[in-house]
């Protein structure tokens, strides 16, 4: 039997807000255990909440983004439920009436070989606190219990079941977790629990209307985890149905050290929360005038952006939704270009895409570490523009430049001056190369002009082999071409 895979995401990002969602203690993360933790957060006889003003505007700043509503009126629930590292025994959520409703996000996927522009619809993005933490080692067979991340600001995003591979959410997560970034939102360390993932998957047979039986894998903090975490979690309920089994609705963790995923607990519904308007809480009421201060505060975003680069700079759509996947590459490409000249924008969007990107990924850093500042890179594209060095020559310069992380602008032309690579352009030098290659080479002389046009290809490496790689390619070809056919 053909399965299909449904999937849908909620992923619980953290708002960039120094203060907590309903206190002011610090959301600084690395504090020692239980030294952020107000009354408020601990729930402390006679304490009230008092909603922080920076994280609704951030949950205003994404519904925007991702072109949702705003709801004027929303409003705030206890989610009633029983765990350790809960004080309260609830959690402050939203419920019926979501801050932000519907939106989309729409973002590039790789499928045999090809990329084709994919979107995923989003039912909800709402506003709550997290819990706190339970640390499970070095507590000499005990538990112990850190509530520094109560009441830290979250807004949870909620997809539609659209995404029908893990190849496809991976995907999707990451142009949710470049948004969130590139909007200042959220810092996104996955590692630190800034930006983790729920997935609900399920399977059904092909062609088949009526979902199957989800199960929910919980707090999956890195792209990796999540790929594998669904497609055991697929092979897993395929494997019970095929065996005559049932699929049962249910919580289940990811244990990364066996790849595999382990049931936590039964799956609860909405009633089992028993939810019902927070009393202390009155409705969030968001003006109209409210999201306009906020959108004008809001930087160009990725579509706008990636529309732009073609526009202005005739970028392929491909090429633009590269550059677009992060603002500082964004940012770095849009300053080399207007170093370099508009004309060099191809050549740049190359490098970046190219050269660049292999550096960072050799070296694990972001662009925003990158050893090679977009005005140096400038200089460089514009050496070879100007014929003082060849493209192959570029990747030497380049390298060095890299090596030598230093910062002042005319990097590159300091390095072609003290390693002598300027590009032979003089007719006279280039002649005489040629006229020594061709002696030297008389059966490729004669297989051209016999008719083997590819012949030219062993005396043009020759010639290159010659001048060290410095002969102007072009001239070298156009001299070489000339002598043969005259």
């Amino acid at each position: 039997m053909q399965w299909e895979v449904v999937i849908g995401l909620e992923t619980h990002t953290q708002l960039s807000t120094k203060s907590k969602i309903f206190s002011g203690a610090s959301t600084q993360f690395g504090a020692e255990a239980n030294t952020q933790a107000s009354p408020v957060d601990l729930a402390l006889p006679g304490v009230l909440p008092v909603l922080n003003r920076g994280a609704v505007e951030r949950a205003i700043q994404f519904g925007l983004a991702v072109n949702a509503v705003i709801a004027p009126q929303s409003i705030f629930a206890r989610k009633n439920y029983f765990y350790p590292d809960l004080p309260k025994g609830y959690q402050i959520s939203q419920f019926e009436i979501p801050v932000v409703q519907g939106g989309k996000v729409s973002f590039m996927l790789e499928k045999d070989g090809k990329s084709e522009l994919r979107t995923v619809q989003l039912t909800r993005a709402h506003l709550e606190e997290d819990a706190g933490k339970s640390l499970h080692e070095d507590y000499q067979g005990m538990s112990g219990i850190d509530l520094n991340r109560a009441g830290t600001p979250l807004l949870e995003i909620v997809t539609e079941p659209d995404m029908r591979s893990a190849a496809e959410a991976v995907a999707y997560a990451k142009a949710l977790h470049s948004l969130v970034m590139w909007l200042g939102i959220c810092d996104g360390n996955m590692q630190e629990g800034s930006f983790r993932c729920d997935a609900n998957v399920s399977v059904r047979p092909l062609g088949q209307a009526a979902y199957g039986t989800r199960s929910e894998i919980k707090n999956l903090n890195s792209f990796r985890f999540l790929e594998e975490a669904i497609n055991y979690e697929v092979w897993r309920q395929i494997e019970v149905i095929e065996s005559g089994g049932k699929v049962v609705q249910e919580t289940r963790l990811y244990d990364p050290d066996k790849k595999e995923t382990r049931s936590m607990r039964s799956k609860e519904d909405s009633q089992d929360y028993r939810y019902f308007p927070d009393p202390d809480l009155p409705p969030l009421v968001i003006g109209a005038e409210w999201v306009e201060r906020v959108r004008a505060t809001m930087p160009e975003l990725p579509d706008a952006m990636r529309e732009r680069f073609v526009r202005e700079f005739g970028l392929s759509e491909y090429d633009a939704a590269v550059l677009t996947q992060s603002k500082a590459m964004a940012y770095y490409f849009e300053a080399v270009t207007v170093k370099a000249g508009k004309e060099q924008a191809k050549p740049a969007a190359n490098w970046l895409m190219g050269d660049l990107s292999s550096a960072l990924n050799r070296e694990n850093v972001d662009i925003t570490q990158a050893p090679v500042s977009a005005a140096q890179l400038a200089v460089l594209l514009q050496r070879i523009a100007d014929g003082t060095i060849s493209t192959k020559i570029a990747k030497e310069v380049f390298a060095a430049m890299w090596d030598a992380k230093a910062t002042q602008e005319s990097l590159a032309d300091e390095i072609i001056e003290s390693k002598g690579l300027k590009q032979i352009s003089d007719s006279g030098a280039l002649e005489k190369i040629v006229d020594d290659v061709l002696a030297a080479n008389a059966k490729s002389v004669e297989e051209f002009r016999a008719g083997k046009e590819q012949a030219i290809n062993a005396l043009i490496g020759q010639a290159m082999k010659a001048s060290k790689g410095k002969a102007n390619p072009a001239q070298l070809t156009a001299l070489l071409k000339q002598k043969l056919t005259a």
